[in-house]
């Protein structure tokens, strides 16, 4: 079990590296499905294409292998203050995205795969600065573990991006004949989910349980319009008697 909060300890950390691994490879066998006439299709992100979305997955393990240990003392930003940055560069992770999705096009997964294995060779090189060592990543200083955590949330959350946005497979597909295999692997949901909902609780103060993981990372990342009804699928109230409050000041979380 992976406890929640950093620092970690280097069981904690390994296993969340297990983890990440885990989800990379879930997705990159996935992906090896596509043809390339569907990265030229548009995807469920407005103004994204499948390759765009593709070439994000290599950008977003370039931040982890770009980190680097920081100087003794360096406070770190907690997990939600890192995502917290994304909203505000939006725009220029869209066109950096855009830009390597066009320099890449022509063998995208060799390009993303090269990416990824430098990722985890820094992993490896990070070891030696203690178990859970605060990095300088690109959005600010934070424990090595919170950076794993927001690279396993990037997996899950464009590894659904991509399944709705084609035709390998449906909401819980999982080794169906004629949708493929499923890109999501349950624990890397399973996490992904928990982390989210510690951070909107942290946020609100409120009491809540996970009712349906996949709804809840969906809602948490804006990837579904916050309503009554979405909420009430993707959360509920730790004790009965309660009621879900309103969400809107703390969504979307990514």
């Amino acid at each position: 079990m992976i406890a929640m909060g950093a620092p970690y300890d280097a069981t904690e950390v390994a296993a969340l590296e297990d983890l990440l691994r885990r989800q990379w490879l879930r997705l990159r066998t996935w992906l090896g499905e596509l043809d390339d006439a569907a990265t030229t299709e548009p995807s469920v992100l407005d103004g994204w294409t499948v390759g765009d979305l593709v070439a994000h997955l290599g950008r977003a393990m370039d931040a982890l292998a770009a980190v680097q240990p920081t100087p003794e003392g360096t406070v770190p930003l907690s997990l939600a203050e890192y995502l917290g940055g994304y909203a505000r560069s939006a725009d220029e992770i869209a066109q950096t995205t855009r830009e390597l999705a066009a320099q890449i096009a022509q063998d995208p997964l060799t390009a993303v795969d090269r990416r990824v294995e430098a990722a985890f060779a820094q992993l490896t090189a990070l070891r030696e600065a203690g178990p859970d060592p605060v990095v300088q990543a690109r959005r600010g200083p934070i424990h090595l573990s919170e950076m794993l955590l927001s690279r396993l949330l990037e997996l899950v959350v464009h590894a659904d991006d991509l399944v709705r946005s084609t035709t390998l497979g449906g909401e819980g597909a999982d080794d169906e004949p004629g949708r493929g295999t499923s890109p999501l692997d349950p624990d890397a949901v399973h996490v992904s989910a928990r982390t989210l909902l510690e951070i909107a609780v942290d946020r609100g103060g409120w009491s809540l349980e996970v009712a349906d993981e996949m709804a809840w990372v969906r809602l948490a990342s804006g990837r579904t319009d916050l309503t009554p009804d979405t909420a009430a699928r993707a959360l509920r109230p730790t004790y009965t008697s309660d009621s879900l409050p309103d969400l809107g000041t703390a969504l979307p979380l990514l």
